[in-house]
């Protein structure tokens, strides 16, 4: 590659960049490029903004969303930060769809390939068999379509691969899989804002995003970080869902806000995004988990299990909703 056209390149690198700095901050560029090569902006572009030319052909490059064949509607269930119970929440969310809206064909798919927990959760085991056209074939519990790495390895084993292997692994799980006919599908993400996340974005059309977090300040600080990668890649956040918002003593009844109270509900406002509802810190949450009979299925009449139903009625309205025009 001669100089001219690595410039060039470089060039339309840095209008990439700057969509994604802080009001396309001059400053905040330069910081990037310096940490990422030790270089500066103006070696490669001469005007600051980016023209719209160049814009044109940067935008040119960028990855198009492919849609799944027979996949109906995708729906991202994420987190800043582990630990927040978003995998329960994602199980939870698709059997209360299959059973609101029943007679649909609901899929779950587990893209933490570092961490799966869908495998334990749903009860599911064994190396999913590939049909004629070399497509694998999920596995079912529930009424619901299963597949994560989790089947493909054993539960004791860590997987240890660098990104491209992670970024492979997750087109397969999305493209090398027998989805359809499917008319939800359910994604519980690994937690954070990583390459992964970015992947899945820009690779598929997303009809909408879940952002989990429990009320503490810690969790909340990188949940405002899920909704603003998921903005920034323009993925509609269809709200958050405040979860372990409070502990419920099954022996007085008494209730106390562990992690504290209204946290999420109080920075849904502040965003502008929906508060999807709370989902209590309660034992039977955590053993009906463990256990690979999740509440929805197991005590369908609790209150927790209604918890979840609420939920999931709340996405389902969202995404009936006509999406705002580009």
């Amino acid at each position: 590659m001669t100089e001219a056209m690595w410039n060039h390149n470089m060039a339309l690198f840095t209008t990439y960049l700057r969509s994604l700095c802080p009001s396309g901050s001059k400053q905040s560029l330069d910081t990037t490029l310096f940490r990422l090569f030790g270089i500066h902006s103006r070696r490669f572009s001469t005007k600051f903004p980016a023209t719209e030319h160049q814009k044109t052909i940067a935008a040119r490059g960028l990855p198009k969303r492919v849609p799944i064949p027979g996949v109906d509607k995708i729906i991202v269930v994420a987190s800043g930060k582990g630990g927040v119970g978003k995998s329960t929440v994602a199980v939870n969310l698709s059997l209360a769809i299959a059973d609101i809206r029943k007679g649909s064909a609901v899929g779950l798919l587990d893209a933490d390939v570092f961490g799966p927990s869908i495998p334990r959760m749903m009860n599911l085991s064994g190396e999913p068999r590939t049909d004629e056209k070399g497509l694998m074939v999920p596995l079912q519990n529930y009424g619901v379509r299963c597949m994560s790495m989790g089947f493909l390895v054993d539960e004791k084993s860590a997987v240890v691969w660098r990104g491209l292997m992670v970024m492979s692994a997750i087109n397969d799980l999305l493209r090398k899989v027998k989805w359809a006919p499917l008319d939800f599908l359910v994604v519980d993400m690994p937690p954070g804002t990583g390459d992964t996340q970015l992947s899945i974005s820009q690779q598929v059309p997303i009809d909408g995003a879940v952002i989990v977090s429990t009320p503490q300040d810690i969790a909340l600080i990188d949940a405002r970080k899920g909704v603003d990668m998921f903005q920034k890649v323009k993925v509609p956040v269809l709200g958050l869902v405040q979860n372990m918002s409070v502990f419920c003593c099954p022996n007085c009844s008494h209730q106390t806000h562990i992690f504290g109270k209204d946290g999420a509900l109080k920075m849904a406002e502040e965003l502008g995004v929906t508060h999807l509802g709370d989902i209590p810190l309660h034992v039977s949450i955590r053993e009906t988990s463990d256990a690979g009979k999740p509440i929805v299925v197991s005590s369908p009449t609790s209150p927790e299990a209604e918890a979840y139903r609420s939920v999931a009625r709340k996405v389902l309205e969202a995404l009936s909703r006509p999406k705002p025009s580009a």
